[in-house]
């Protein structure tokens, strides 16, 4: 995604089983290479992830213009 991945976006490079297609390449993202999971992040099930995904782009969001 050249120009960013909008909030609420599927990020393009994931495949259907959620991994990351370019882990590990070199045009991987920096925001995705400097991400460090944690338990909080992750949770105990993937619906807790994406919740918690979700959420942090939320607030992140840039504000509308």
């Amino acid at each position: 995604m050249p120009f960013g991945k909008p909030a609420g976006v599927r990020c393009i490079q994931l495949t259907d089983d959620n991994a990351c297609a370019i882990f590990g390449r070199p045009e991987r993202p920096e925001v995705c290479r400097q991400l460090r999971p944690e338990p909080a992040m992750c949770g105990t099930r993937a619906e807790q992830a994406l919740h918690y995904l979700s959420r942090l782009e939320s607030l992140t969001r840039p504000a509308a213009v």
